[in-house]
């Protein structure tokens, strides 16, 4: 019963096989290999956007971190919700990498902040001269930390909020295929036609090895990233293993395959709990699920098998906590009709 993290399972096996095939032979190093080419390409493709600008990284919070340093000035300020990854789970990286930028977060329920939060925050920094800092970025999370989805219409008004105080907008999408797999979307109608200028495009968590992606729909936004990502250490030399998985995660749609599967369980996992009277504190749209279950039976769970994190939320006590579940491509019928027993 590993509803631990999407991080701890495994590489999926035509990914595997993709980069035991890039293993064979010698190929030029650090982007430069034919592969890499091919996966950029097949990224322009699937987002329609044949003009972007892609680049290939090993880390999520690498790919959030370069991406919103290329968009925010060190005297900057990046507007995101309380809860996004890059406030809670990155360690300060955004604001480092950007050269001492500053976050400004944004309330809503369930990880998702409304255009009226958006607005009201901004106003808080009214920018009449330099004491203010500059407010410069919209990070989006989709989906979001609590298992929620901005759908296309949601990151719209956003960024038209973000249009209008004159702010870039960038989308953490290490779980991207989820959000796409929950609302039907279209790539390019959730990011760059929704008004997305920087997207970071994460694979790690659904089914891949190592693999995120920076892309720049407008490629002038990319000036000079390439020596960003260098200096930061993240410009892998055997590049094309990124590349390797990217083609594969990609080919036939399977990204989105292994997203549904993983909303699937997540959705499964949900009615299982309300079955025994455990019902999930908020919506199941994505691959998480957020249960509020007595400190005695969550130790009880644990002992059985269950591996979940603990997620400390508002109206925990000392006798009750809260615990997140996460589903994953490899999530089995196994794992839940063992969950729905132990119950």
């Amino acid at each position: 019963m590993n509803f631990g993290s999407d991080n701890a399972s495994g590489v999926h096996p035509r990914i595997m096989a993709a980069l035991a095939a890039a293993n064979d032979g010698i190929a030029a190093s650090y982007g430069r290999d034919a592969l890499t080419a091919q996966a950029q390409d097949r990224v322009r493709e699937v987002f329609d956007a044949p003009e972007a600008a892609v680049f290939l990284l090993g880390t999520g919070t690498g790919a959030n971190a370069l991406a919103l340093a290329q968009l925010c000035p060190p005297w900057g300020r990046i507007f995101c919700h309380e809860t996004a990854h890059i406030e809670t789970s990155e360690s300060g990286a955004p604001a480092w990498m950007a050269g001492g930028a500053q976050l400004a977060l944004v309330g809503g329920d369930w990880g998702r902040m409304t255009p009226e939060a958006l607005a009201a925050r901004i106003a808080d920094y009214p920018q009449e001269d330099e004491h203010d800092g500059l407010n410069a970025v919209l990070s989006v999370t989709n989906a979001t930390e609590w298992g929620t989805v901005h759908g296309p219409t949601a990151v719209s008004a956003l960024a038209r909020v973000a249009r209008e105080a004159g702010l870039a907008v960038h989308m953490d999408g290490a779980r991207l295929g989820n959000a796409l797999a929950a609302t039907g979307a279209a790539p390019a109608d959730m990011t760059w036609r929704a008004g997305v200028d920087a997207l970071s495009l994460g694979g790690t968590k659904s089914g891949c090895m190592a693999l995120e992606a920076v892309v720049f729909f407008d490629p002038e936004r990319a000036h000079s990233f390439s020596f960003r990502r260098m200096r930061a250490g993240h410009l892998w030399s055997k590049h094309r293993f990124l590349a390797a998985q990217m083609l594969a995660w990609l080919d036939g749609d399977l990204w989105l395959d292994l997203a549904r599967h993983a909303n699937a369980a997540a959705s499964e996992l949900a009615s299982v709990l309300g079955g025994a009277g455990r019902p999930p504190l908020g919506p199941v749209e994505a691959n998480e699920v957020f249960v509020r279950l007595p400190r005695t039976e969550i130790a009880r769970l644990r002992a059985a098998g269950l591996r979940a994190a603990d997620w400390p939320n508002r109206g925990d006590d000392a006798g009750n906590g809260t615990i997140r579940l996460v589903t994953s491509w490899a999530t089995t019928d196994e794992e839940i009709a063992a969950l729905r027993a132990v119950l």
